[in-house]
């Protein structure tokens, strides 16, 4: 028994002098041992000396995610083609300076002149496909030259980018939100006019029109407009522009559209309706007598749940052709007393109620009707999106052209980040009643946070290009995989 022990005790002394001779062969384990805090924490009390050299360095290695993109749809080819009717054109294309705009947005900046922070970053430059960057001023007069035409084509680009991937998913249903967003500007900007701003009362202002997809979170098409204009004002056309593309490319796809009171007329209503199209719009109730005589005097309202309430009926304004279905809804709220209170026993409150009415062709129950109305507060989503993270409300110049190819650039980096998702990602969600995105997409702020702004070095060894990147796990299986996806989409 002696023997064996002393046998073993060998074996180890052995097997400690290898692993202590070789460290490359410790196990796993005696990485993550517990080291001690001398170990640990060192002195940085020194500031290092600072040296700025051009060692093609970029902040933002991530973009080779989007290059992937650009490349395999032929973006920069198509953007060119928009401005083709132009005569003049600067020495970088129209084409290139509208994708530095859109890269400039996606990497999250604002100002035309922050595009001075990156003009030295080869990933950009790369992106382009440029040896250097325009200045801000040729931007800017880029611009300033722009005519509606070269706006028209963009929009048509950008529309149709959308229309692909709609095509490509072959969806059975599509969901069509509408609505405006007052874009506001300090200064005078032309076609900007003074209209209704709930934030910032009486400046001027853009109030567009936009047609998102709540499938997939992307905006379908939008319609330029001054701000002192009503939601409806023009709508017809441009709602039903938008339904016929979506029946040209899915002819036996059914479409549903979702909007405010702002929309409710006897035009759009039997619009939608003759063209087959399931809608709901909310009834601005207070502008009928009829429709308050008919919630005053109902005694008996049918229960949804322990906050709703409704009934429903066959109705149509006096001067309208025919009647449709309308869903009167009454929510249960509580009401704070404004009075002297109880301070010590309680706070007490009155039951009260808030009513809302929606009109619909959809053959439903009222709960699920009121549910996929409801979800249409997912595009309010998608304009914080826009605003915050590509910068959609700001207006960068006095021309209105320029101002509008700027908004449709920021259109198009917000329908990319997303179609990118789309294309690297499986679908996670089914239909819902509220009509939520199939993907779970992430903001662009979060991919840029995650990705795009991966410090990165390009260098040539033995001559073939090749980004260097920090060794971080999940960013470089989250990498790979969207550049294999792509490389196989293409």
């Amino acid at each position: 028994m002696q023997k064996m022990v002393l046998g073993h005790k060998k074996m180890v002394s052995g097997l400690v002098e290898l692993v202590n001779a070789n460290p490359t062969t410790q196990p796993k384990e005696t990485v993550n041992m517990k080291c001690s805090k001398a170990a640990t924490h060192r002195k940085t009390h020194r500031i290092p000396e600072i040296k700025f050299e051009d060692q093609r360095l970029t902040s933002f290695a991530g973009l080779v995610v989007y290059q992937s993109l650009f490349s395999r749809i032929g973006l920069k080819r198509q953007l060119s083609g928009c401005f083709r009717h132009l005569t003049v054109s600067p020495i970088f294309g129209h084409g290139v300076i509208v994708l530095l705009l859109t890269i400039h947005l996606l990497l999250g900046y604002r100002r035309l002149q922050d595009m001075r922070y990156y003009q030295d970053d080869p990933m950009v430059r790369r992106l382009l496909g440029l040896k250097r960057l325009p200045d801000v001023a040729t931007v800017s007069r880029t611009l300033a030259n722009l005519d509606a035409r070269s706006v028209t084509n963009l929009r048509r680009l950008s529309r149709q980018r959308v229309l692909d991937q709609l095509r490509r998913l072959r969806l059975a249903r599509i969901t069509l939100d509408f609505d405006g967003s007052v874009l506001s500007t300090g200064r005078f900007a032309e076609g900007t006019a003074v209209g209704f701003n709930r934030k910032k009362k009486g400046q001027r202002s853009y109030y567009p029109l936009f047609c998102t997809i709540a499938q997939t979170g992307q905006v379908l098409d939008v319609w330029h407009r001054p701000g002192n204009v009503h939601d409806s004002n023009g709508a017809k056309a441009f709602i039903l522009a938008c339904i016929r593309e979506i029946q040209a490319i899915l002819p036996h796809c059914i479409i549903e559209v979702r909007m405010d009171s702002d929309f409710f007329s006897d035009d759009i209503v039997s619009m939608l309706d003759t063209e087959g199209v399931q809608f709901t719009i909310s009834v601005p109730f207070e502008r009928f007598s009829d429709l308050k005589a008919l919630i005053e005097n109902r005694k008996r309202w049918f229960r949804l749940n322990g906050q709703w309430s409704f009934f429903e009926t066959n109705w149509k304004p006096s001067s309208w052709n025919d009647r449709y279905r309308f869903v009167f809804i009454r929510t249960k709220n509580r009401q704070q007393h404004k009075g002297a209170i109880q301070l010590d026993l309680f706070i007490p409150y009155e039951y009260g109620y808030d009513f809302k009415v929606i009109v619909t062709n959809k053959q439903l129950s009222a709960k699920k009707a009121l549910t996929f109305h409801n979800g249409r507060g997912a595009q309010e989503g998608v304009f914080a999106e826009l605003k915050s993270q590509t910068q959609m409300d700001y207006v960068p110049t006095r021309r209105k052209a320029g101002n509008q190819v700027y908004l449709l650039s920021a259109v198009l980096a917000h329908n990319l980040n997303r179609e990118m998702q789309m294309q690297c990602y499986a679908q996670e969600r089914n239909t819902t009643e509220k009509r939520a995105p199939l993907w779970r997409f992430e903001q662009l702020g979060t991919v840029r946070r995650k990705l795009i702004q991966r410090a990165g070095r390009l260098t040539k060894p033995q001559g073939k290009l090749t980004l260097t990147m920090s060794a971080n796990p999940t960013v470089k299986s989250e990498l790979l995989h969207c550049l294999e996806v792509l490389k196989q989409a293409a």
